[in-house]
């Protein structure tokens, strides 16, 4: 049996692979549309890009290490990590809205005053970074929308987030049973928005479409009810493919890869436990230069899960 211990590192570690994976793919194209051109030399090989953690796992990570402060998680908390670490200037890869709290914090600016309103605030970044929320019964719902609205007081980005908790905490309870749907499972929970709304239209084709048919459906770009249902649809597929193949699939269906690849990560590791992560994966995160900060945050923190 996988300890709650387990999946938390599970969850953590993949998250950040998934991160580092689809970071050099992000909006880049592995289709160009010109395959007439004329090239005297030959084609140009395709490099891998190297791995490369973004602001998804490192917002992640800062989330874990105000947690092992205050396990409530008060917003002023976690919003003096995030200031301590932006004006060290050590966050990559930071959205516009995340950007302007950050900016907003750092002069002073109440975190119930700070981000964005309003549908520019309907984006990715609050549910990227909650995951470790789901693994403490202490934080409420209310808790986690007072920490999405640090950066985005948009409904849709707090139920986005809602989603990603939910999922995770579904695998921890046990609920995902036998052939049930992890789609919806999550759906059940969650209130009326067009995020659930996009769960239950994924869930009502996920015999039928592929991860990457569900991007060129519907989308998986920045907007959360892009993202979390498709990040959600790609992993709900773990019972049965390797976590290899789904994060193939979602580079190869483009958009915000960084961020999907990393939320698929965190919900198809809760559910793998941590031994069950390749150990190729595992040695490449090894060899990135945040990775004995981000392995510090979340072994400490693991020893906080009841």
């Amino acid at each position: 049996m996988i300890t709650k211990k387990e999946r938390f590192l599970g969850s953590m570690y993949l998250g950040s692979i998934g991160d580092a994976m689809g970071s050099g793919f992000e909006n880049i194209s592995l289709n160009p549309l010109d395959d007439k051109t004329f090239y005297p030399f030959g084609k140009p090989k395709f490099k891998l890009p190297e791995w490369r953690i973004t602001d998804d796992t490192q917002l992640t990570i800062i989330t874990c290490e105000a947690l092992l402060e205050d396990l409530e998680l008060k917003p002023e908390v976690l919003s003096k990590y995030f200031v301590h670490y932006f004006s060290k200037r050590m966050i990559r890869g930071i959205g516009a809205s995340t950007l302007k709290a950050f900016q907003e914090l750092q002069i002073g600016v109440d975190w119930s005053q700070t981000g964005r309103r309003g549908e520019y605030a309907a984006g990715n970044g609050g549910a990227m970074r909650i995951a470790p929320l789901a693994f403490f019964d202490t934080i409420s719902r209310n808790r986690i929308e007072e920490i999405c609205s640090i950066t985005h007081h948009n409904s849709e980005a707090y139920i986005g987030a809602l989603a990603v908790i939910t999922s995770i905490k579904i695998i921890l309870n046990g609920n995902w049973l036998n052939n049930m749907s992890l789609l919806k499972l999550v759906a059940d929970q969650l209130p009326n928005s067009n995020v659930r709304e996009r769960i239950l239209e994924l869930y009502a084709l996920e015999d039928s479409v592929s991860i990457q048919e569900v991007a060129k459906k519907f989308g998986n770009d920045g907007y959360v009810v892009n993202s979390i249902p498709f990040s959600i649809f790609a992993a709900s597929k773990i019972k049965n493919r390797h976590i290899s193949f789904i994060f193939d699939e979602i580079i190869e269906s483009e958009g915000d890869t960084d961020t999907n690849c990393s939320i698929t990560g965190q919900i198809c590791g809760t559910y793998l436990g941590i031994d069950k992560i390749p150990l190729l994966f595992t040695e490449k995160l090894k060899k990135l230069p945040e990775y004995d900060w981000l392995s510090d945050r979340i072994e400490k923190l693991s020893s906080k899960i009841i």
